[in-house]
């Protein structure tokens, strides 16, 4: 199923001049994705030791870890095809920007439903402009490719929403998932469209 506002649940679409810009730089753009694929793994590599006993929650994220790895790897090799070279990180803004939501302190549990969410966030984002690229540039290939990831990170969406509902009230969460959407579209209206930033 494409994702949409519904589905994602984010409350301000990308920039529709991002996927512009986005095309006439795709080696920045991809060499970005490749450092976001490997943020995502690293990601969950870090909830699965901060939270080993939570069972459900290795048991899910242990195949996600796996397939972010997968993409990374995809991207790689999409680079390598036209010429491209992976090239040093760039600091991730949106990032740094979205560690600000995230409450300090709390109980485990509220701590560790915080990083779910934030990690839905990032996907949810990353869903929305996968989709622009699928449906927006001219290169075949990365059009296969980009849909292909949009359905992948709907469903890695999914998981971390559903994984805070194990851990605390279904109220709570959705209460502060309504707010990490609400600081999420304030921080998308500041920032400006990059050429070298998948976020």
């Amino acid at each position: 199923m494409e994702p949409n506002k519904t589905t994602l649940g984010l409350e301000l679409p990308t920039d529709p001049r991002w996927v512009n810009i986005a095309e006439k730089n795709i080696e920045d753009i991809l060499v970005d994705h490749a450092y976001c694929e490997q943020k995502a793994a690293s990601s969950c590599i870090s909830l699965i030791i901060m939270f080993p006993e939570r069972e459900k929650l290795v048991d899910v994220l242990t195949p996600v870890v796996a397939e972010e790895w997968a993409h990374f790897e995809m991207v790689i090799e999409h680079l390598k095809k036209r010429g491209f070279k992976l090239g040093k990180a760039r600091k991730d803004e949106y990032v740094s920007r979205l560690n600000g939501i995230m409450k300090k302190g709390g109980t485990r549990e509220e701590q560790l439903v915080e990083r779910l969410l934030m990690n839905a966030l990032i996907e949810a984002r990353s869903c929305e402009r996968f989709k622009l690229l699928w449906k927006n540039i001219e290169d075949e290939e990365l059009q296969r490719f980009y849909y292909d990831l949009m359905v992948s990170e709907a469903g890695h969406y999914h998981n971390f929403i559903d994984l805070a509902k194990e851990y605390l009230p279904e109220d709570k969460v959705e209460a502060r998932w309504r707010y990490f959407l609400a600081e999420e579209a304030k921080i998308m209206k500041d920032l400006k469209p990059r050429a070298d930033r998948m976020h």
